[in-house]
């Protein structure tokens, strides 16, 4: 018997702006959550009241779970105020009551030259934004991402091991891994394994960068799950294609990406338990 149990989501913005289409579409490649970063054209710190409401009905009346608030949290440079991330993070918190969860991706800031000359701003304003999480309840996700502070494994541990705090754990993002020239599992694994509380599948190559659907690059996909699994992991496994187009503000897919996606993941699931979606898994 598997040791994980995975639950299976998806950036459903990969697909197109409209909500209802991106559960719809999601629902018949058997993904039941959304990882909510965009809908109706709109960044999800940016909807209104209205549309935050709609967007519950539509994920109920589907059943469709929210794994996190995809937020876009820390992409950003760090001339700006430190109050700037903090009351985004408010907006993020409203978001996570509104949609029933307690988990909110986050970045660690574009430092904009060498990083350890920003080390301790960027530890800094994460350590405000994780003691602000914990007193609201939240979970943040640092997701690694190339450009910012948290891009390679080592800077991703110097994060989370520094600030030590519950409220902030990894999103583990093999792709973006392999975008830095850093092998997932040989090198940012070992360091970051402890902390992992979110996982991202998309895969990459080394040569060039090029993302491919699971299991088709150099992010050694199929290991992550068997270690996952030796784990117990309980946790999402959070589609993010990016198979048409990748950016600072998020990627596309497209129906068929997003489908192909989905399928090559299915095949490296074969193994393992992969569980209905289910709200509170980082609660």
């Amino acid at each position: 018997m598997s040791g994980a149990r995975f639950v299976l989501s998806a950036f459903g913005d990969e697909i197109g702006d409209d909500l209802a289409h991106q559960i719809a579409l999601l629902a018949g490649e058997s993904v039941h959550a959304i990882e909510l970063r965009g809908a109706w054209g709109k960044n999800v710190l940016d909807l209104d009241d209205d549309e935050v409401r709609h967007a519950r009905a539509l994920l109920d009346a589907a059943g469709c779970a929210v794994s996190a608030i995809g937020s876009p949290i820390g992409k950003s440079a760090l001339d700006l105020p430190r109050a700037f991330e903090l009351e985004r993070l408010e907006r993020a918190a409203r978001l996570a009551a509104a949609f029933g969860i307690t988990a909110v991706r986050i970045f660690s800031f574009y430092v904009g030259g060498d990083p350890a000359a920003r080390r301790d701003e960027v530890l800094t304003r994460l350590r405000l934004l994780a003691e602000r999480a914990q007193a609201l309840g939240l979970t943040l996700l640092h997701e690694n991402e190339k450009e910012i502070y948290g891009d390679t494994a080592v800077r991703c541990h110097d994060i989370v091991s520094t600030i030590d705090s519950p409220a902030l754990r990894a999103a583990f993002d093999p792709a973006n891994f392999v975008q830095c020239g850093v092998r997932p599992m040989t090198e940012a694994w070992p360091l970051l394994a402890p902390y992992v509380a979110h996982v991202h599948i998309k895969d990459a190559v080394l040569a060039d960068g090029t993302v491919r659907p699971a299991g088709e690059g150099d992010g050694e996909i199929a290991a992550l799950l068997a270690a996952l699994d030796a784990r117990g992991y309980r946790g999402y496994l959070v589609l993010e294609p990016h198979l048409q187009l990748a950016g600072p503000a998020g990627g596309f897919s497209g129906e068929a990406g997003m489908r192909r996606a989905a399928a090559a993941l299915r095949g490296l699931l074969a193994p393992y338990r992969v569980v209905p979606a289910a709200a509170g898994l980082h609660g």
